[in-house]
């Protein structure tokens, strides 16, 4: 048995959504060549459509790292690791709104490595929204929205935060009117 049989096999589990059996398949491809980038980067994908990131994560690198010239193999190791980045932080949302700073720097990496990343793009913009930045979570919408102009959470969050921010502007601006008044009135100005 050589390891053509092998992918073979493994694609013939894929198609009857037999993906332990695909795993398994592509795993023994790999152990008689090792060295095949291709291989890795099969079972890298039957990884990340089983749910199991790290192990997509950790073939997807042997693919980059066994062929650096492959630019599917670097991208889609990109791709993980973004995705990667994102269940990180999305655990840091659920802890504590003290956590919000490191989760939103999380993001931006996974933005930086995946930027066709619309749920990197929306859950940096919950992320600034809860930290009371609407100027960025407005910013963060407006490229998600570049990429998908019909995503409907994005196009409802950018109206509501866009009201959120105008607000917020006006109340500012009042506030800044009063203290002027006062300033003016204790000083003796009229």
């Amino acid at each position: 048995m050589d390891g053509e049989y092998a992918i073979k096999k493994a694609y013939e589990s894929i198609l009857k959504h037999d993906f332990e059996q695909a795993i398994r398949w592509f795993e023994l491809a790999i152990a008689l060549k090792p060295e095949c980038a291709s291989y890795h980067y099969k079972l890298s994908i039957t990884y990340a459509r089983s749910n199991k990131l790290q192990k997509a994560i950790h073939h997807a690198g042997r693919a980059s790292a066994l062929d650096p010239q492959d630019e599917h193999y670097v991208l889609h190791l990109q791709h993980l690791q973004a995705k990667g980045l994102l269940v990180e932080a999305e655990k840091l949302f659920e802890e504590s709104d003290e956590r919000l700073w490191l989760a939103v720097s999380l993001v931006q990496q996974a933005v930086e490595l995946d930027p066709l990343s619309l749920e990197a793009f929306l859950l940096l913009a919950i992320a600034y929204a809860r930290l009371d930045e609407m100027h960025l979570a407005i910013r963060a919408l407006k490229e998600l929205l570049k990429l998908d102009p019909a995503h409907a959470i994005g196009i409802r969050l950018l109206s509501e935060y866009e009201l959120t921010w105008k607000q917020k502007m006006q109340r500012t601006s009042t506030s800044g009117v009063q203290k002027e008044r006062k300033l003016k009135h204790e000083s003796g100005e009229n």
